[in-house]
């Protein structure tokens, strides 16, 4: 069999390092790194990676998709998608910015602890973010009732739209808030009634506090994705693993970051073996419950 080559498509001038290490630690046996990549001028780069190996050996070629930017990433990897042809083509990860991978395991770190056949009430903070929005996709998909909480009104809305493009059955809406979150407000009377809390904003930004917590009482589980001090939620430490305090459940961006790196991993692993396989928010989601099942 042919070494496994990896083709890192990154969106940004410098290709990641972090991306690069995990693609090594997964045993990818030569990675080729390209930085500065757009929709306009993947094409070639795809069809080097369709047209050197033929039969099985193309199996063990993949292309993995990232950057910062995350709407470039996804522009790139459609365009990715549309170069391919019937049979001749290869396995896909996209993953910019690592919001796909941690999107899931918080999902699946959620799912640990409730039943979405219960319809929990969902409020992703910072949820028009690249991470944030992927979680409130797929709390949605899952049948959770979720409510996108950001500072702009309009932002909020547009997400909730996009979201509802890809998840026609999504029960999902928006709501405007600053921290520290005002009681009585529209952000503080979702917060209230909350079963599950993802923080997913800005590094460094804390978006419930303390007496924001006080509001979440009713939460089983709350989760901050955030692991540069201070922290998005008051009280929450980054290698939380579901620790309790009172009736409530919480993890720090450590405390899933585990389960993010098994996701990666296993998405590596899974494209290798399928030359069909194109790994999104969702696919990745199914790996992650599948460790954990």
């Amino acid at each position: 069999m042919p070494n496994r080559v990896l083709l890192q498509l990154d969106c940004d001038p410098q290709p990641s390092s972090f991306d690069a290490i995990v693609a090594v630690d997964a045993g990818v046996d030569v990675l080729l790194r390209h930085g500065g990549v757009t929709a306009a001028t993947v094409e070639p780069l795809v069809h080097g990676a369709m047209f050197t190996r033929g039969g099985t050996d193309l199996a063990s070629t993949a292309i993995f998709v990232g950057g910062s930017d995350v709407a470039a990433a996804e522009a790139v990897a459609d365009r990715v998608r549309r170069t391919f042809f019937g049979p001749v083509r290869v396995g896909v990860l996209v993953d910019p910015n690592g919001a796909n991978t941690t999107a899931s395991a918080a999902v699946v770190a959620a799912s640990r602890h409730m039943s979405f056949a219960a319809e929990p009430r969902c409020v992703v903070l910072g949820g028009t973010g690249p991470v944030g929005q992927r979680v409130a996709r797929l709390l949605a998909g899952k049948g959770g009732h979720v409510t996108v909480a950001s500072r702009s009104l309009e932002k909020s809305t547009e997400v909730v739209r996009g979201i509802q493009a890809v998840v026609p059955r999504a029960r999902i809406a928006a709501v405007a808030g600053l921290t520290p979150v005002a009681i009585g407000s529209p952000l503080a009377e979702v917060i209230a009634g909350a079963d599950l809390i993802v923080a997913a904003g800005a590094a460094g930004t804390t978006l419930l506090d303390a007496a924001g917590r006080q509001a979440a009482a009713r939460a089983r589980v709350i989760i901050d994705l955030n692991a540069v001090p201070p922290a998005g939620v008051a009280g929450v430490i980054s290698t939380d693993k579901a620790r309790p305090e009172g009736d409530t459940l919480l993890y720090g961006a450590l405390g899933v970051g585990s389960l993010k790196m098994k996701i990666h991993k296993g998405a590596i692993a899974r494209i290798f073996a399928a030359s069909d396989a194109f790994l999104d928010a969702e696919e990745l989601l199914a790996i992650g419950e599948s460790l954990t099942a």
